[in-house]
Protein backbone atom coordinates (compact mmCIF):
# COMPACT_ATOMS: atom_id res chain seq x y z
CA UNK A 1 0.00 0.00 0.00
CA UNK A 2 2.55 2.29 0.67
CA UNK A 3 4.50 2.11 -2.24
CA UNK A 4 0.71 2.49 -4.41
CA UNK A 5 1.02 6.08 -2.27
CA UNK A 6 4.18 6.97 -3.25
CA UNK A 7 3.50 6.11 -6.99
CA UNK A 8 0.48 7.78 -7.28
CA UNK A 9 2.04 11.20 -5.53
CA UNK A 10 4.95 11.17 -7.87
CA UNK A 11 2.28 11.00 -10.81
CA UNK A 12 0.20 13.53 -9.23
CA UNK A 13 4.04 15.44 -9.01
CA UNK A 14 4.86 15.10 -12.74
CA UNK A 15 1.01 15.91 -13.49
CA UNK A 16 1.49 19.59 -12.45
CA UNK A 17 4.81 20.18 -13.47
CA UNK A 18 3.55 20.70 -17.05
CA UNK A 19 4.43 24.43 -16.24
CA UNK A 20 7.66 23.97 -14.97
CA UNK A 21 10.89 26.08 -16.79
CA UNK A 22 13.16 23.12 -17.08
CA UNK A 23 12.39 19.71 -18.36
CA UNK A 24 15.52 17.36 -18.29
CA UNK A 25 15.09 13.58 -18.93
CA UNK A 26 17.87 11.52 -18.91
CA UNK A 27 20.25 7.82 -18.59
CA UNK A 28 22.80 6.72 -16.55
CA UNK A 29 25.31 3.86 -15.26
CA UNK A 30 26.30 3.41 -11.89
CA UNK A 31 28.94 1.21 -9.89
CA UNK A 32 27.45 -0.19 -6.34
CA UNK A 33 30.20 0.83 -3.95
CA UNK A 34 30.40 -0.65 -0.43
CA UNK A 35 27.78 -3.32 0.58
CA UNK A 36 26.11 -3.16 -2.55
CA UNK A 37 29.08 -3.97 -4.40
CA UNK A 38 28.84 -7.65 -3.08
CA UNK A 39 25.53 -7.68 -4.43
CA UNK A 40 25.28 -6.25 -7.81
CA UNK A 41 28.08 -5.32 -10.52
CA UNK A 42 26.30 -2.65 -12.27
CA UNK A 43 23.46 -0.72 -12.21
CA UNK A 44 21.56 1.51 -15.01
CA UNK A 45 18.70 3.85 -14.46
CA UNK A 46 16.37 6.94 -16.45
CA UNK A 47 16.31 10.14 -14.88
CA UNK A 48 13.55 12.70 -15.08
CA UNK A 49 13.23 16.03 -13.07
CA UNK A 50 11.02 19.13 -13.49
CA UNK A 51 12.98 22.59 -12.07
CA UNK A 52 11.89 26.29 -11.82
CA UNK A 53 13.96 29.15 -11.60
CA UNK A 54 14.15 30.29 -8.03
CA UNK A 55 16.52 33.08 -8.94
CA UNK A 56 19.24 33.45 -11.65
CA UNK A 57 21.44 30.69 -10.23
CA UNK A 58 19.31 28.38 -8.61
CA UNK A 59 16.95 25.93 -9.83
CA UNK A 60 14.55 23.72 -7.53
CA UNK A 61 11.64 20.86 -8.25
CA UNK A 62 10.82 17.53 -8.16
CA UNK A 63 12.99 14.48 -9.37
CA UNK A 64 11.91 10.63 -10.41
CA UNK A 65 13.26 8.00 -12.26
CA UNK A 66 14.21 4.28 -12.17
CA UNK A 67 16.93 2.53 -11.40
CA UNK A 68 18.12 -1.71 -12.02
CA UNK A 69 21.05 -2.86 -10.13
CA UNK A 70 21.92 -5.82 -12.49
CA UNK A 71 22.42 -8.71 -9.49
CA UNK A 72 25.80 -11.13 -8.83
CA UNK A 73 25.00 -14.80 -7.82
CA UNK A 74 26.38 -15.15 -4.65
CA UNK A 75 27.89 -18.40 -3.73
CA UNK A 76 26.08 -19.92 -6.73
CA UNK A 77 23.15 -18.54 -5.45
CA UNK A 78 21.01 -16.43 -8.12
CA UNK A 79 19.02 -13.53 -6.62
CA UNK A 80 16.88 -10.69 -7.66
CA UNK A 81 17.94 -7.75 -9.49
CA UNK A 82 17.29 -4.40 -7.00
CA UNK A 83 14.62 -1.63 -8.94
CA UNK A 84 14.31 1.50 -7.18
CA UNK A 85 11.98 4.43 -8.21
CA UNK A 86 13.18 7.46 -6.26
CA UNK A 87 10.56 10.50 -5.30
CA UNK A 88 12.85 13.62 -4.79
CA UNK A 89 12.81 17.17 -4.50
CA UNK A 90 15.56 18.41 -6.36
CA UNK A 91 17.90 21.52 -6.34
CA UNK A 92 20.55 22.82 -8.75
CA UNK A 93 22.63 25.51 -8.02
CA UNK A 94 24.97 27.24 -11.76
CA UNK A 95 28.11 27.73 -10.62
CA UNK A 96 28.73 28.98 -14.00
CA UNK A 97 27.53 29.32 -17.27
CA UNK A 98 28.62 26.10 -17.85
CA UNK A 99 28.80 23.59 -14.36
CA UNK A 100 26.62 22.61 -11.68
CA UNK A 101 26.23 21.43 -8.34
CA UNK A 102 22.84 19.62 -7.14
CA UNK A 103 21.26 17.35 -4.83
CA UNK A 104 18.31 15.15 -4.88
CA UNK A 105 16.71 14.23 -1.61
CA UNK A 106 13.75 12.19 -1.06
CA UNK A 107 12.09 8.29 -0.83
CA UNK A 108 13.07 5.70 -3.15
CA UNK A 109 10.88 2.96 -3.62
CA UNK A 110 12.13 -0.76 -3.38
CA UNK A 111 10.32 -2.54 -6.61
CA UNK A 112 11.34 -5.75 -6.50
CA UNK A 113 10.12 -8.46 -3.69
CA UNK A 114 12.01 -7.82 -0.38
CA UNK A 115 13.54 -4.34 -1.37
CA UNK A 116 11.20 -1.61 1.20
CA UNK A 117 13.35 1.19 -0.09
CA UNK A 118 14.88 3.74 1.92
CA UNK A 119 15.50 7.51 2.60
CA UNK A 120 17.33 8.90 -1.04
CA UNK A 121 19.83 11.26 -1.30
CA UNK A 122 21.98 12.24 -4.63
CA UNK A 123 24.40 14.56 -5.05
CA UNK A 124 25.53 15.38 -8.26
CA UNK A 125 28.19 17.80 -10.08
CA UNK A 126 27.59 18.43 -14.01
CA UNK A 127 28.46 20.31 -16.98
CA UNK A 128 26.43 21.41 -19.98
CA UNK A 129 27.63 20.32 -23.43
CA UNK A 130 25.22 22.17 -25.47
CA UNK A 131 22.04 24.47 -24.20
CA UNK A 132 20.01 21.02 -23.86
CA UNK A 133 22.57 18.23 -23.17
CA UNK A 134 24.57 17.93 -19.82
CA UNK A 135 26.63 14.99 -18.39
CA UNK A 136 26.60 14.55 -14.83
CA UNK A 137 28.62 12.99 -12.17
CA UNK A 138 26.67 11.43 -9.03
CA UNK A 139 26.88 9.54 -5.48
CA UNK A 140 23.74 8.12 -4.31
CA UNK A 141 22.37 6.81 -1.24
CA UNK A 142 19.58 4.78 -0.12
CA UNK A 143 19.03 4.10 3.52
CA UNK A 144 17.83 0.63 3.58
CA UNK A 145 17.21 -1.95 6.23
CA UNK A 146 17.94 -5.55 4.13
CA UNK A 147 20.02 -8.03 5.76
CA UNK A 148 23.76 -7.52 5.23
CA UNK A 149 22.92 -3.69 3.92
CA UNK A 150 22.37 -0.43 5.76
CA UNK A 151 22.56 1.11 2.67
CA UNK A 152 22.84 1.31 -1.24
CA UNK A 153 25.38 2.96 -2.43
CA UNK A 154 26.59 3.59 -6.03
CA UNK A 155 29.09 6.31 -8.36
CA UNK A 156 27.03 6.95 -11.57
CA UNK A 157 27.88 8.79 -14.21
CA UNK A 158 24.71 9.53 -16.78
CA UNK A 159 23.47 12.47 -20.16
CA UNK A 160 20.72 13.82 -19.77
CA UNK A 161 18.76 16.04 -22.06
CA UNK A 162 16.71 19.46 -21.72
CA UNK A 163 13.24 19.31 -23.10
Amino acid sequence: MKKLILAAVAVFAFAFSANAQNFEVGINGAIPIGDAGDFSSFSIGIDAAALWNVSEDFDAGVATGFTNAFAKDIAGVSVDDAQFIPIAGAARYNVSSKFYVGADLGYAIGINDGNDGGFYYRPKVGYDVTEKININLSYTGISIDSPGLSTWDTIGLGVAFGL
